[in-house]
């Protein structure tokens, strides 16, 4: 499986089987944290065969069983280091799909569970990412009309479109999708968070800009 192609079969799992994660899928992973941390500045975790973080009782919202393996999504505060933890770790999420597993965006109905991982000074875990072998694949999110995604004067290249579709189909925290695409004069591309309430958007923007540039193609323009 392509990462475009699990952006179309990617859904949230919140239900997990025992099965272990495998040391060669494991190491996929651990060789692209590495990467990713590196390039992003962040402090992005494995933990593997951890189950009290979502213990039965912990919360009620969510609705989480079997969580064993987590990704903890840490780093430097701010909105700039927010919107790197939503593009690597959306780049995680897919690269687990092509592996055969399944996830979940986790914002608050979890435990920080001493002794799991390391915090350098500065940092802040943002929020993390659920792992493992689902009882079921999940469904499609309620999605919104594409127009309500992008601007662009006249009719937008098809290239553009397949970005704004790839987005579309993010996730976001409680489905809110506040995010928009605007395409400038020269194939420029403006990446915009949206209002909210809820919180989040830097983190959701960051998610949608990793798949728009999946649809789209980085070499048909360049990022605002």
């Amino acid at each position: 499986m392509e990462l475009i192609d699990a952006v179309k079969a990617r859904h949230s799992v919140r239900k997990y089987t025992d099965k272990p994660i495998g040391a060669d899928k494991a190491a996929a992973l651990q060789d692209a944290i590495a990467r990713f941390n590196r390039e992003g500045g962040l402090n992005i975790q494995l933990v593997l065969e951890e189950p009290k973080a979502f213990s039965a009782g912990v919360w009620k919202y969510g609705q989480f069983s079997g969580v064993r393996n987590y990704l903890v999504m840490a780093g430097p505060k701010g909105k700039e280091a927010e919107e790197k933890v939503g593009y690597y770790g959306e780049a995680l999420v897919l690269l687990a799909q092509t592996l055969g597993l399944n996830s979940c965006w986790v914002g608050l109905t979890y435990k920080k569970i001493p002794g799991t991982f390391t915090l350098r000074e500065g940092d802040v875990v943002h929020c993390v990412i659920s792992l493992g072998y689902g009882t079921g694949p999940g469904i499609q999110h309620p999605l919104k009309p594409l127009e309500n995604f992008y601007e662009a004067d006249g009719t937008p290249p098809d290239w553009f479109l397949s970005g704004v579709e790839a987005a579309r189909l993010a996730p976001t925290a409680v489905n809110q999708q506040k995010f928009k695409f605007i395409l400038h004069p020269g194939n420029v591309v403006e990446a915009k968070a949206l209002f909210t309430m809820m919180g989040y958007a830097a983190i959701d923007l960051g998610i949608a800009k990793y798949h728009f540039e999946l649809g789209a193609g980085k070499e048909n323009f360049q990022m605002k």
